[in-house]
């Protein structure tokens, strides 16, 4: 599972032209709209977390832009069936049984729009890394809390199935779990401790407010959902604590592996330069401005 957790956690960074924020921002922005339309978490659940997968692999390339490109709709649908099933490699029987089952039927949407928290979350950057007796380690760019709502949802329904949990649930808990910083900037560690006991009552309060905006049956929801978070005494309190434990670490480690990468790796493991009509032009221009190695292949291949 783990490199899959790093591939959706790189929705958070994969941006395109014309569309605002990330992949994982317009699918936070997405899920929200339908669950205040009273689509039930269900469904919202199975769709963004199959197009979430999809994505791991063919990022923005979506239905609609590959029609635009001039791809027969039969055509996408296959692309996108191969990629999601590269994508659920990984994933044990249940987990992909949840994902080919059927979900609720939903009521027509009355909302084309996402509550006035969404955009709040998506503006409000995540503190990094704090401790009240060292300072801030900051990591650039930060990332929103609707990224890492968003990434904690699906993560979380994808792991779900592994306690026998309700992914469901596991799915509306992640995507409301930082409700309170639509308004609290995050302080993080550091700061929590400072507020002490007014901590919770006013995540509490901020929580509450947010709640305001949707409308009797999601808000019912939301809170049941939300039930789960204090502790990891339940089944979906596993699976949600495990996805958001999981999803803190490795956005530090996407940052200390980039820092950390050879470009030895990038051009033999990778393939920034790959396989193609012109490789060993390309590898013997890279060996003679001292790139890379030189291959051999490649010797004489470029004029001094």
């Amino acid at each position: 599972m783990l490199p899959l957790c790093r591939a959706l956690g790189d929705l958070k960074r994969i941006r395109s032209a014309g569309r605002a924020g990330s992949i994982a921002e317009r699918m936070f922005a997405a899920a929200w709209t339908r669950i205040a339309a009273g689509g039930h978490p269900d469904a919202v659940a199975r769709d963004t977390v199959r197009a979430a997968l999809i994505a791991t692999r063919l990022g923005d390339l979506d239905a609609g832009t590959l029609g635009q490109a001039g791809v027969p709709p039969a055509e996408v649908g296959r692309i996108q069936g191969a990629a999601l099933a590269q994508a659920i490699v990984p994933l044990d029987m249940a987990t992909r049984a949840w994902l080919a089952g059927e979900a609720r039927a939903e009521p027509a949407a009355v909302s084309t729009s996402p509550p006035a928290f969404v955009a709040r979350l998506a503006a409000q950057p995540r503190a990094g890394a704090t401790h009240p007796e060292r300072g801030r380690l900051m990591l650039e760019p930060p990332e929103s809390h609707a990224e890492h709502c968003l990434v904690v949802a699906v993560i979380g329904a994808l792991l779900a199935p592994t306690w026998d949990a309700g992914s469901e649930t596991v799915f509306l808990a992640g995507l409301a779990h930082h409700l309170h910083n639509a308004l609290l900037p995050d302080s993080g560690f550091a700061g929590e401790m400072l507020l002490g006991e007014w901590l919770q009552p006013a995540f509490t309060r901020a929580t509450a407010l947010a709640l305001q905006e949707l409308d009797p049956i999601p808000r019912n929801r939301v809170q049941a959902a939300l039930r789960i978070i204090p502790d990891a005494a339940t089944p979906e309190g596993r699976a949600f604590h495990a996805a958001d434990t999981l999803d803190r670490v490795l956005q530090v480690e996407h940052h200390l592996r980039a820092a950390g990468t050879t470009m030895d790796f990038v051009l033999r493991q990778m393939e920034l330069v790959h396989a193609g009509p012109t490789r060993t032009f390309q590898d013997a221009v890279l060996a003679r401005f001292g790139l890379m190695a030189e291959p051999p292949e490649a010797r004489g291949g470029v004029a001094a």
